[in-house]
């Protein structure tokens, strides 16, 4: 695969660090972070598979507030999609995503190639497992070793001091929380709220898959979820919560319902209840969409 189509740009050690500088090879992301460590930057790391929206935009400016110097990485993943999943389709935008980034104040765009990223004959993966194998895990198989691979690539690569992931994709955070603890990975991360539009639907780059009577039935997910993290909290017998979300979301218009359950925080468990934090998460499609969401128990 050739690298993607993105504007030239040159790169931060010949423009003083200012703007937005563009690589694509490994060994030049490398180059320019050191530039930055020796002047003394604290780097952030915003991982992303590109077409960017307000979320992905939300995630850099979280980072530039934690770090000095903020790198985004655009790089649609081949390992974590499956052989009927939407790989050829998802939306690209490299262009626009370059200067959405540029607008953001992000400072370094890291855009590789799938051969720049799985030379020819690597073999190595990364699993957690366990936390990786129910829920996204158990309907997307091997999702989660293909996430936590190129993010242990990534966060090596870059070796920033803070990595930034959005909490609508929940259980990746957690995946990602344990490989980083597990492997002794020198990084600290940060979650940052969902982005909805204004009436719930959480921002996706693949919303744009939705029709317009789609759309107008999204929002129902988050507002089923927001129903059971109240019903839940109140309510001990959180199967029958579940089972009556899954009936009101096909009532609604969804074609199936994969999951919506209720789970520790932490370990994605079902939830105990107590004072130990819970998690609502729903995954469930309209006509070829499926859409992933979650909230927190009150």
């Amino acid at each position: 695969m050739t690298a993607p189509e993105i504007p030239e740009a040159t790169p931060l050690g010949e423009r003083g660090r200012t703007g937005l500088g563009v690589v694509q090879a490994v060994a030049a992301l490398r180059q320019e972070i050191g530039h930055l460590r020796r002047e003394g930057h604290r780097i952030g790391l915003v991982p992303t598979m590109g077409a960017l929206h307000a979320g992905h935009i939300a995630l850099v400016r979280h980072a530039l507030e934690a770090a000095d110097r903020v790198c985004v990485s655009v790089f649609v993943n081949p390992t974590q999609f499956g052989p009927n999943e939407d790989f050829a389709v998802y939306p690209r935008d490299e262009a626009g995503d370059a200067a959405k980034l540029a607008g953001a104040g992000a400072h370094l765009l890291f855009a590789p190639s799938a051969d720049e990223m799985y030379p020819e004959g690597e073999v190595c993966r990364v699993t957690v497992p366990g936390l990786g194998d129910i829920l996204e895990g158990a309907f997307r198989p091997g999702f989660f070793t293909g996430v936590a691979t190129v993010v242990a690539k990534l966060l090596i690569q870059a070796s920033p001091d803070i990595a930034v992931f959005g909490e609508k994709d929940y259980q990746q955070l957690q995946v990602i929380r344990r490989m980083v603890r597990d492997l002794h990975i020198p990084v600290r991360i940060e979650a940052a709220p969902t982005i909805r539009e204004s009436d719930g639907l959480a921002l996706s780059s693949r919303n744009a898959y939705l029709t317009a009577d789609e759309r107008a039935i999204a929002p129902e997910l988050y507002a089923t979820l927001m129903e059971v993290a109240h019903r839940a909290r109140h309510d001990r017998a959180t199967a029958n919560v579940e089972r009556w979300a899954s009936d009101r979301l096909i009532e609604a218009g969804f074609t199936s319902v994969d999951y919506v359950t209720v789970r520790d925080a932490e370990t994605l468990e079902p939830w105990p209840g107590g004072t130990r934090p819970g998690r609502v998460l729903g995954a469930a499609w309209l006509g070829r969409t499926r859409l992933i969401d979650n909230v927190p128990v009150p």
